[in-house]
């Protein structure tokens, strides 16, 4: 991605948070420079990985398919004893248009929350047992509440306020119901970590190539200097 449309998709979802009266966290508004600065009070921000992540899959389309997204709070896998939280929390924020790809989690469950806006479609397939999409057997999910049995590839509709539950080894993609316009989703789950805790189907990238044709205005939670 050129750092340039990372920068317009920062600003882009920080306008919706805005919107939807979301506020975010003071990690969220600091500047690249402010970054050379920041001591190891904040080293939570950095080993956990809390903070923007704009990504384009490696497909180098960010319209077609990318995700916006934060990670408000996490705790840490590898480092336990000072990382203690096995809990994370996300916002996440999808336009009309953009698609983010079929995967599951082998470790986390999460749940999908619509925070407002449009309705997302959230397409849900079984997995086999040597991972690959089981598109032929019904998927029982559950909703608010509300446990249900779907054909595999349904998408389940979500409008502002209502929410799905994701079990492990369950495959999900996300887009935004044509005509109802950009979404603000929540994601609440065990401990995240993105470098090895998803299996996208078919393979894509996770963080992108950035290329540099303009100074960043907030860095991805992949580019924290050190203290």
């Amino acid at each position: 991605m050129k750092r340039s449309e990372i920068n317009a998709a920062l600003r882009e979802m920080e306008a919706m948070c805005e919107k939807q009266r979301c506020y975010l966290p003071p990690f969220c508004h600091f500047t690249p420079e402010e970054w050379q600065t920041i001591g190891h009070e904040y080293d939570e921000v950095r080993d956990c990985m809390l903070g923007w992540d704009i990504t384009d899959y490696g497909m180098g389309d960010f319209d077609r398919f990318g995700f916006s997204l934060i990670t408000l709070r996490n705790g840490s896998r590898t480092m336990p004893d000072k990382y203690p939280k096995v809990y994370a929390e996300k916002l996440l924020y999808l336009k009309e248009g953009q698609y983010a790809p079929n995967h599951f989690h082998w470790f986390k469950t999460e749940d999908i929350i619509n925070r407002g806006g449009g309705n997302v479609l959230i397409r849900v397939y079984n997995a086999l047992p040597d991972e690959q999409i089981d598109y032929a057997s019904d998927v029982t999910v559950c909703c608010d509440g509300r446990s249900f049995t779907v054909p595999a590839g349904t998408q389940i509709r979500l409008t502002p306020g209502e929410s799905i539950s994701v079990r492990q080894y369950l495959y999900h993609d996300f887009s935004v119901e044509e005509g109802s316009g950009p979404v603000l989703l929540g994601e609440v789950s065990q401990c995240n970590d993105d470098e090895t805790d998803n299996r996208f189907n078919p393979p894509v990238g996770r963080f992108p190539k950035i290329e540099e044709d303009e100074a960043p205005y907030r860095l991805l939670c992949n580019e924290y200097p050190k203290a």
